[in-house]
């Protein structure tokens, strides 16, 4: 390819992309539908802007071998422990009954051969991880039990498209000789077994060595030599290399170098797997659309129709969700996912299935995983009346004796809160109306103390004997539901000593208006902390820190007083302000008289600010 024709191709990639890409994105179609439909249209198929489809494709599939060593390297050990029940529990048999009666439907129904139809039907039991991530992004429902149940069963199919992967060279080979070829199996499993004992006490000395040049791009320059060298030794013995890219990965995945190797692929990868699915949509036979579009849609909407079937009762009985829960991860994870689009690729090229077979499954997937955005969207509303009334449970009856104090709101701070004082023995009441928030507390243990209820309802302040409490620890992260909070307990529990979290000088002014005398800022004290230890990295004494920092502190505090009296007068803000940075340049040019600050002294004329 001489340097023209290269340009015309990059410039043909990154156009199409720009293109593509933000519109599949603004329609909520993720960006690897953008990625085949750039494909599609500058390749043979539409305009046949790529002369040489072939060797772009293969240079393409070296950004699934890095999508698969980061995989890798996302799962340690420590993290699969953790979601074992829900990985290898529901994950597992999600896997397993979709490939068996995908692969029963392609071999009795279809006439596949055996190898042929367990490939197929390992690979479309496989799901979008990219869409189905994005979709409970978008909707913020990542949190809810389906939502968790959905990335548990992600990660196991991310394990699973792994050794569907490597067995598509093996049962070629077999395919081929009409039984089990015994020397194929050793050899995988003596390269396998190569690769992690050599793994284990090489990558990490050589990353060791390579740590102390301090050197990014070296860094870089190992870590994509570790995947290519894995990559070429597991071609070179016949074995697939995105296994071998896998193994380096989780090889890896606990060491001190995981997160410095993720940053330096991570481009790389993303570059090199939408060239990946651009390929794809390249080598697409829209033609067959044209040509059989019932036996397009007919495999489209059966694909869905039996992964949903599947996922429903297993998300109602393995999973432990409610009907609507389940349907709901029936709809997100009945398409099919990327990793289908690598497998069916080998399978054809090793001739385990036909171009003609392959060309229809990849477009029944692509089509899937268009119309998964519209399903999800359609039985979100359909379910969204009920969902909400079956999500609505009865507030928690609190039978408790006499609390010193009540915590409203168990979320980042109420939780550290409660614990000082479980640790000092003083009773305590914390309420909290999320019921995600307290489903996540409840499987860490203690709940003593800890009830579902709105703490601006005045029978659960009562239930809970605010009357007999001392203090009202407000620690709501929601400024409204806060604000409400503090009037009904101002109105009926007047002696209670109030303590408020606060957002912003907003929020600050508004608890101001309501009696609470000094709100606390959730941010101010970190951030304070934060600029001493930067001052100190500049390299004022600490001494001198401390005094910086106090100086700022205080004189905040008297701007938040002086500002209360005019926060609603938006040009009197503004000159406030300006005064009060004005006199904390005074402030500090006058303490750098008494005692002169070293040369690298931060500008005054960059003063610290709080957040407004």
């Amino acid at each position: 390819m001489d340097s023209q024709s290269f340009l015309r191709t990059a410039v043909v990639f990154l156009l199409a992309t720009v293109i593509a890409v933000p519109l599949t994105k603004r329609f909520r179609l993720g960006a690897v539908l953008g990625y085949l439909l750039a494909g599609i249209v500058i390749g043979p198929a539409e305009l046949g802007l790529i002369a040489n489809p072939a060797g772009i494709g293969a240079i393409s599939e070296f950004g699934v071998v890095l999508m698969l060593f980061v995989i890798g390297l996302e799962l340690s050990p420590q993290r699969l422990w953790v979601m074992r029940r829900s990985v290898f529990g529901t994950g597992l048999l999600q896997v397993l009954t979709c490939s068996a009666v995908i692969g029963v439907i392609a071999y009795a129904w279809f006439g596949l051969p055996p190898a042929a139809a367990a490939i197929i039907g390992g690979s479309l039991a496989l799901s979008s991880t990219a869409f189905g991530l994005q979709i409970l992004a978008e909707r913020k429902e990542a949190g809810l039990a389906y939502g968790r149940q959905s990335f548990a069963i992600l990660l196991f199919q991310d394990l699973a498209a792994i050794p569907l992967i490597a067995a598509v060279p093996l049962l070629a080979s077999t395919s081929a000789k009409h039984g089990i070829d015994p020397y194929a199996v050793l050899r995988t499993v003596g390269v396998i077994v190569a690769v992690v004992v050599g793994g284990r006490y090489l990558l990490r000395p050589i990353f060791r060595f390579v740590a102390r040049a301090d050197s990014v791009e070296v860094s870089t320059a190992t870590a994509l030599l570790v995947v290519m060298g894995i990559a070429l030794l597991m071609e070179e013995t016949g074995v697939s290399v995105t296994l071998g890219a896998f193994l380096a990965g989780v090889l890896l995945a606990d060491s001190e170098y995981r997160h410095e190797l993720e940053s330096n692929i991570e481009p790389f990868k993303g570059l090199l797997l939408g060239l990946f699915f651009i390929s794809v949509g390249m080598s697409m036979q829209i033609h067959l659309l044209v040509q059989s579009p019932l036996l397009v849609l007919g495999l489209t909407f059966g694909l869905l129709l039996v992964k949903g079937m599947l996922l429903w009762p297993l998300g109602l009985t393995v999973g432990g969700l409610g009907r609507g829960d389940a349907l709901r991860l029936a709809v997100m994870l009945a398409c099919g996912g990327e990793f289908a689009f690598v497998v069916l690729r080998q399978a054809a090229e090793r001739g385990l299935i036909a171009e003609q077979q392959s060309g229809l499954l990849i477009l029944a997937i692509t089509l899937s995983m268009a119309l998964t955005p519209l399903l999800v969207a359609v039985t979100g509303k359909l379910l969204g009346k009920r969902q909400k009334e079956s999500s609505t449970r009865p507030f928690d009856t609190i039978d408790v004796d006499r609390p010193r104090v009540i915590i409203a709101g168990y979320g980042r701070m109420g939780q550290i809160i409660a614990r000082v004082l479980r640790a000092r023995n003083i009773s305590f009441v914390a309420l909290d109306h999320s019921v995600e928030q307290l489903d996540l507390v409840q499987r860490f243990g203690n709940r003593k103390g800890i009830f579902y209820g709105d703490p601006a309802r005045p029978e659960l302040l009562r239930a809970a004997q605010a009357d007999k409490a001392e203090v009202f620890v407000l620690a709501s992260d929601d400024p409204e539901s806060s604000l409400r909070v503090v009037r009904v307990v101002r109105r009926q529990y007047p002696h209670l000593k109030i303590i408020a979290r606060a957002r912003n000088r907003q929020h600050v002014w508004r608890l101001m208006d309501l009696g609470i005398d000094e709100p606390v800022r959730e941010t101010l004290y970190s951030s304070l902390k934060m600029t001493r230890k930067a001052l100190e990295a500049l390299g004022l004494s600490s001494e001198e820190a401390v005094a910086e920092v106090e100086h700022f502190r205080r004189q905040d505090s008297e701007l938040i007083k002086i500002q209360y009296l005019v926060y609603d007068d938006d040009a009197k803000l503004v000159q406030t302000t300006r005064e009060a940075l004005a006199d904390l340049d005074r402030l500090f040019e006058a303490d750098a008289e008494i005692k002169p600050a070293p040369a690298n002294k931060p500008d005054a004329d960059t003063p610290l600010v709080d957040e407004r």
